[in-house]
This record gives structure tokens, C-alpha cells and sequence, in this order.
């Protein structure tokens, strides 16, 4: 079972795109960022027509999240963060595997720049909310994939030239550390539990030919609970999307469950 996390940079102008991916990589769950449009206006007809049921949590022009599935999804939720800005940034479902009922998380965390700003305090009391609630539902649900763009750095390996982001919101330390809170709340980076080492960027900027040079950084993840974790087959960040003609900036990243 394939499922995949993927900041697509706005669901109507990248549909080509998306529909291509799902066609050739099939996965059973697609979890997106950034769709950039209203409920009313997310393409639903287009995943319909794939097998796809489509859950939205959508917002005009800016942020905006989704789940699609083959299978049934229950219990979503869009209200695990009351937000202060009404800003929608994270939507959760369940569904069964294997005897398991196991909770999706789909998060577009803020980006928080310019540091020292409302926008940077924003994501700080955003992560904090996100740490309690992860806190209070693991308590309840042993079996939780936390998956999206965090817009975190985690580590110094994860960014093409780490000296440059060291006062970025996605770098600065106190931010990469609220992702180690995450992780020691009985969490796995499913990225570097199969590679303590390699590059792994997901995140390549339209500017200074950023694809091109491979400067890119590594701020979309899929966090597992401990008790899944032998269930993850293996991760992977699939270039080919980025590739593409008018691509997302990000590219998907996909879990196989065993």
C-alpha cells in the first residue's frame, strides 16, 4: 500500500500534473498541501473519475489541504487546531489496515518568515498546538502517520548550503527542535530511519535555477508512530514530479505499507 504527501502548489493549476502521477504511480493515498482554492472549487469530478473519494479542508487563494483515497476514509476532522487566523492547514481520517485503525494527519505548517514578526510567532503557537494535540490523540490511537509540509529543516544535512538558513524560520533552532518535541512523543522519521545519511530534498525554489543545481532542502516528512514503523516497507522521494512542466516546487514523498 502506497501513500504519498505531495505540496502541490495549487490543486487546479497542477491538476495535469497530479493526474499523471496517480496514473503511473497509482498510490492508494494521496495526501496534498497548499491546494490553493475553496471547497467549491477543488476538482473533485477529475479524482471521482480515478477512483478517488476526495476529502477538503480548501481556503480561496492561499493554503488549503486534502485527502484522496481509493479506500473508505472515516472520521475526518478539520478542527484538530483551532486556529486563530481560521487559516486551513491540517485535515485527519482513519481508515483500517491489517486489523489496525490507523489516523492520517495531512499538515501544512506556516513558513514563518520573516523571522521576529507576527508571522514567525504564528508558526511557534501553530507547532505548540500541534504538539498537544498529537499528545492528547496518542494517548487514544497508538497508530498515527503525521505526513506533509512541516516547513522544517530537521537537520544540517537536509538544506544544500545549511550557513545561508541558519536565521530562517524553517531552520532556526528553537523550530528543529518543536520537530525532535514531535518525534520523542513515540515518532519515527520514516526518511532517516532507512537513511541516516543520504541527501533527501523535497523542496527545490523556481529562483537561481534551484532544480537544476540540486540546491534544495528537505522540509516535507512522514512521521510514524513507534508501533508502525516495522509495517513501513520503505520511503521514497520521487524526483519526477518536480521534473515536469510547470511542477509544484515540492515533490511527492511516498510510503510503502507492508
Amino acid at each position: 500500500m502506497i501513500i504519498s504527501s505531495w505540496n502541490v502548489n495549487s490543486v487546479r493549476a497542477r491538476i495535469d500534473n497530479i493526474k499523471s502521477y496517480l496514473l503511473k504511480y497509482k498510490p492508494e493515498i494521496l495526501m496534498m498541501q497548499e491546494i490553493k482554492t475553496e471547497d467549491i472549487n477543488f476538482p473533485f469530478d477529475d479524482f471521482s473519475a480515478m477512483d478517488y473519494e476526495s476529502h477538503v479542508y480548501g481556503q480561496k487563494s492561499y493554503n488549503g489541504v486534502a485527502i484522496i483515497s481509493k479506500g473508505k476514509l472515516k472520521n475526518i476532522r478539520t478542527d484538530l487546531i483551532k486556529d486563530k487566523l481560521k487559516q486551513s492547514r491540517i485535515i485527519s481520517a482513519e481508515f483500517e489496515y491489517k486489523k489496525k485503525n490507523i489516523q492520517l494527519i495531512n499538515i501544512y505548517t506556516p513558513n514563518g518568515n520573516p523571522v521576529d514578526t507576527d508571522k514567525y510567532k504564528y508558526k511557534k503557537q501553530w507547532l505548540d498546538s500541534l504538539i498537544k494535540q498529537l499528545k492528547s490523540l496518542s494517548k487514544k490511537n497508538s497508530n498515527i502517520i503525521l505526513a506533509g509540509d512541516f516547513n522544517i529543516i530537521p537537520a544540517p544535512e537536509d538544506v544544500y548550503n545549511p550557513k545561508s538558513f541558519e536565521d530562517d524560520a524553517l531552520f532556526r533552532l528553537e523550530i528543529r527542535k518543536k520537530l525532535r518535541e514531535m518525534i520523542n512523543l513515540g515518532f519515527n522519521d520514516v526518511y532517516r530511519h532507512f537513511n541516516e545519511t543520504k541527501e533527501g530534498y523535497t523542496f527545490w525554489d523556481y529562483m537561481r535555477g534551484a532544480w537544476q543545481k540540486n540546491n534544495g532542502m528537505r522540509i516535507d516528512h512522514f512521521l510514524v508512530s513507534n508501533s508502525l514503523i516495522d509495517q513501513v516497507k520503505g520511503i521514497n522521494i520521487n524526483k519526477d514530479p518536480r521534473g515536469r512542466e510547470k511542477p509544484s516546487d515540492h515533490t511527492p514523498i511516498e510510503i510503502t505499507l507492508t
